[in-house]
């Protein structure tokens, strides 16, 4: 007989911990100048700390339903926040860049299982006709975390110590804890399942996952491919989930069961999920750095610019929770489509004479846009999935929007670079002592830095150093909009895979 508790206990007891994982994705890049320096590490040794979360993290989230049946949903959900939690406190307490990596990696592998394991018990707990209300409770969780990551990662920095980033997780677990022991209970059909380990199935799919995900968070600094450690990587990461793939085809309890894909909104929905999250992430990257390096913003202040957009996020996800009840999931998710394309393309036009209302405009109509994007899909793309179904399709799903935000990263940052050098070589063309623009400009800078008391020569000198600046101030503004610009195109380009994906006519049956 099945234990009946009150669904809101239930979803605060999973997202509790969820939120807190999410955080912690984001919380240590702005820490990471203090960790440093507190640890005696170098800058690429430092970063280490947050490629292994992330590479630790990508590489369980995929295990998480079989898992779940291995040692029991519960059980695990509870074993996850404990293990997240202790590792929190030692990370606190590292004494060197090693240890917290190490630690670090305990954290990852905690900290995954518990986005899937989330989105699972609410899609369960919850009845069909208010799975737009739980994933607006779950949407909320994971766009809330990157925006107050950063933020609270510096405000607890500056006020108290990098430790307390760790620390603040400690309370927070505990009561998790607690909450999971008494309100969670597992259903007939995630109970514990007596199966054999599938040893090399487990070995191939973290091996081709961590490698993956270390080429995509490190492959820019060291020049992707060219580098003879990311083609490896690459290699090897190719090798392992082909292997996987076929292994897993035959095994008797996948660790990923890839027949769920036969389900064609499921299917869709997951390219789909990849491309929205690259979009959501991508963008989260890039304005902050054009922010900080082209208008000279402060880390604050572009904490502020940025703040608006992830308030009229969670403002419109209640809404757009009820709204998936009353309208076809399609409507919404295209009329946000629509939103989010809006809102790129107004960033597309940015300049270096913008004001802060001109910012921050655009990301208001993008948290708006996301909102109406994230739980519509996420309800069609799992609403055709059986419940004993769900663990391990929430573990698929949740795996590819992590390669989705993984991958936004990569390319975007990546496009910025080759755009902006692209973009140099043009507008050198044109800095010549032949054409009049450039001359009148370069006497002008000359004549006030020598009013300024310069020797002629030296003023001759730095005022072309001036033009030489304003260029790569521009060349820099022109690839930030080309980057935006893609992003408009490609999230447009979505718009045929949503008219493709079908909802059921009636909720996924239930287990008998």
């Amino acid at each position: 007989m099945a234990v009946k508790v009150n669904k809101w206990l239930v979803a605060l007891a999973v997202m509790l911990p969820t939120l807190m994982v999410i955080i912690d994705t984001s919380v240590v890049n702005v820490s990471l100048t203090h960790i440093r320096g507190s640890l005696s590490a170098g800058i690429d040794e430092a970063t280490w700390s947050i490629t292994s979360y992330l590479a630790a993290n990508a590489i369980i989230i995929p295990m998480t339903g079989w898992l779940s049946r291995l040692i029991g949903r519960k059980r695990y959900l509870i074993i996850s926040v404990a293990l997240f939690t202790l590792s929190s406190f030692f990370c606190g307490f590292a004494w060197n860049i090693q240890s917290l990596v190490i630690f670090r990696v305990m954290q990852g592998l905690a900290g995954g299982s518990l986005q899937p394991i989330s989105q699972s018990i609410l899609l369960e707990t919850f009845p069909p006709r208010q799975h737009g209300m739980a994933m607006a409770i779950f949407g909320i969780g994971i766009m809330f975390g990157p925006i107050i990551g950063p933020v609270l990662g510096g405000w607890i920095t500056d006020n108290l110590s990098w430790h307390w980033i760790f620390f603040i997780n400690i309370p927070i677990g505990v009561v998790s804890i607690l909450m999971s022991l008494f309100f969670i209970f597992d259903p007939s059909y995630m109970q514990r399942t007596r199966m054999r380990i599938d040893y090399l199935g487990l070995s191939l799919l973290a091996l081709g996952v961590g490698c993956l995900q270390m080429i995509l968070d490190r492959g820019e600094r060291e020049d992707w491919f060219a580098s003879d450690l990311m083609l490896s990587l690459g290699i090897i990461s190719l090798i392992a989930l082909v292997l996987f793939t076929i292994v897993e085809s035959f095994a008797e309890h996948p660790i990923m069961d890839f027949k769920v894909f036969k389900n064609s909104s499921f299917c869709l929905g997951n390219i789909a999920i990849f491309f929205f999250v690259m979009n959501l992430f991508g963008g989260l990257v890039i304005l902050p750095i054009y922010m900080q390096t082209l208008m000279g913003y402060t880390a604050t202040l572009a904490g502020l610019a940025l703040a608006p957009g992830g308030i009229a996020n969670l403002l419109i996800m209640p809404v757009v929770g009820k709204l998936v009840s009353r309208f076809h999931p399609k409507v919404l998710i295209i009329s946000g489509i629509l939103v989010l394309a809006y809102s790129t393309f107004l960033m597309s036009r940015f300049t270096l004479a913008v004001d802060f209302d001109t910012i921050v405009w655009p990301r208001v109509i993008f948290g708006v846009g996301m909102g109406f994007i994230f739980i519509p899909l996420t309800t069609l793309t799992l609403s055709g999935i059986r419940k004993e179904e769900m663990a391990n399709a929430t573990s698929i799903y949740n795996f590819v929007r992590n390669l989705g935000g993984s991958f936004g990263v990569a390319i975007v940052t990546t496009m910025l670079n080759r755009k902006a050098q692209f973009h140099q070589v043009r507008l050198v063309d044109r800095l010549t002592p032949y054409d009049m623009n450039y001359a009148l400009h370069a006497q002008q800078n000359a004549s006030i830095l020598q009013y300024s008391g310069l020797d002629p020569l030296l003023a001759k000198q730095a005022g072309l150093g001036v033009i030489y600046q304003r260029m790569l101030q521009e060349a820099s503004m022109l690839s930030f909009n080309d980057v935006f610009y893609f992003l408009t195109v490609m999230i447009i380009l979505l718009i045929p895979i949503i008219l493709l994906m079908k909802r059921p006519a009636h909720p996924a049956p239930e287990p008998s």
